[in-house]
Parts: C-alpha cells; sequence; structure tokens
C-alpha cells in the first residue's frame, strides 16, 4: 500500500500516535504526531502523519500558531475545519501562559485600565479597540480585541463588541482603544463609537462603564468626560 495513503489505523499499534500518548505521555511524541493527534485525519490522498509533516516542513512551529485561518486554508489539505483546529489549540496555549492563580485583576477607576493595557498598546500603530469584559466585582474575566484600525460607527457594531461578553456571562465592559499620535484626546467618531456602543449595551443588558482612550503616557476617561452617565 502507498506509504502516504496508508491509514493510521492501518500502522502497527505501537507506532499509532493516539497509542503512544496513552501509554508513554505527549513529551515522548514528536511535533508532527501531536498535530496528527489534533487534526485526526487525512486525506483521500495523504495520511494525517504525512499531512503534518508537510505542514511542519513549511512551518515552523512559531509561524503556525501566528497564521490565522485563512493563511492556514492555504495549505494543501488543511480546510476551514482543520484550520479552525489548529488555531483553537494555539489560542488555548496562548491563554494557558497568560493564566494565572492570582486573583483577578479589579478595575476601581480609569487608572487601573490604562496601567493594565498601555504596557501592550503604547507600541502599537493601529487604533486597537479593547473591551475589558468585568465581573459583579468589577473583576476582568476576560480582555477582547475586537477591531483593529480606526475607529468608525459604521464599521465597530454592538454585536461584534458584547458577543463574547454575553458568552461569558459579563456584569459590564468597558472599552477601551489607543491614539498612536499619543494624543488621547477624544475625536468626535470616538464619541460617536461609545453613545453606540452604550445604548447597545442597555438593550442587552450589559452595561458599558466607561470608554478609556489611551495615548502616549496618559489617557482620557470618557465617562469622566462626561460622554457615559
Amino acid at each position: 500500500m502507498d506509504e502516504q495513503k496508508l491509514r493510521v489505523q492501518d500502522m502497527p499499534q505501537e507506532d499509532r500516535p493516539r497509542e503512544r500518548i496513552a501509554k508513554y505521555g505527549p513529551s515522548s511524541l514528536s511535533n508532527t504526531e501531536l498535530l496528527a493527534i489534533i487534526l485526526r485525519t487525512g486525506t483521500a490522498k495523504e495520511n494525517v502523519i504525512n499531512l503534518c509533516s508537510r505542514i511542519f516542513a513549511n512551518y515552523s512551529i512559531k509561524n503556525l500558531s501566528q497564521a490565522n485561518i485563512t493563511k492556514l486554508t492555504e495549505i494543501h489539505g488543511v480546510g476551514i475545519a482543520k484550520a479552525s483546529q489548529i488555531s483553537a489549540i494555539f489560542e488555548l496555549a496562548r491563554r494557558l501562559e497568560k493564566h494565572s492563580d492570582e486573583p483577578l485583576p479589579r478595575i476601581r477607576s480609569p487608572d487601573d485600565v490604562y496601567k493594565l493595557l498601555y504596557p501592550q498598546l503604547r507600541c502599537q500603530k493601529k487604533e486597537h479597540l479593547t473591551t475589558l469584559h468585568l465581573d459583579t466585582k468589577n473583576q476582568v474575566l476576560r480582555e477582547e480585541v475586537v477591531s483593529i484600525g480606526s475607529l468608525n460607527a459604521n464599521i465597530v457594531h454592538p454585536r461584534e463588541v458584547f458577543k463574547s461578553a454575553l458568552l461569558e456571562s459579563a456584569a459590564s465592559v468597558i472599552l477601551t482603544h489607543n491614539h498612536p499620535s499619543g494624543d488621547p484626546t477624544p475625536s468626535r467618531e470616538d464619541i460617536n463609537v461609545t453613545r453606540k456602543l452604550v445604548d447597545g449595551g442597555k438593550i442587552l443588558g450589559i452595561d458599558v462603564l466607561d470608554h478609556v482612550i489611551i495615548g502616549e503616557g496618559k489617557f482620557v476617561s470618557l465617562k469622566d468626560e462626561g460622554y457615559i452617565s
């Protein structure tokens, strides 16, 4: 039988990735074998191990972790389903890296928002609209980048902003975005987007507590400025 088409279940049992991971643990498997377990199946012309071997022949594990769904589907034999599996496993890895058993950060003021997000936003060349999902104690449940690029009320839709907040059962959200110019003075579009999202949150039962605009070494709170009541 053609080695490319040889099914994993037709391999000797001691060579199958799932049997080996159960017997010897995940550290005993190569990157190719670990990815094969995740993807489970290959194609009509290529078994999953050969598919994964070809993937790692063209991508380092770091490059693979950074590839988006569109880029992943450019790999021959990788469709939306397999691309989603690859993307999901690396996202879990990133979340594990950020996980801490320390108490969740609590937001008491706009200054807390600034201190939390400024280190990662200070060098960004584009505007990043980020939401902080909070529980009833104002602890951060999740931080999510909703859009990248200049804010526009016609582009930023409440559905995208609140989708994850609903899944997280968040009690409230805080909107944030950076101004790459360094000047956090709100633009007319910033104010329009804020009002639109505040109204959307009221319909969904999720309070928008503030919209903090982060500049170079300083910030502006739209709540403090009177744009959020």
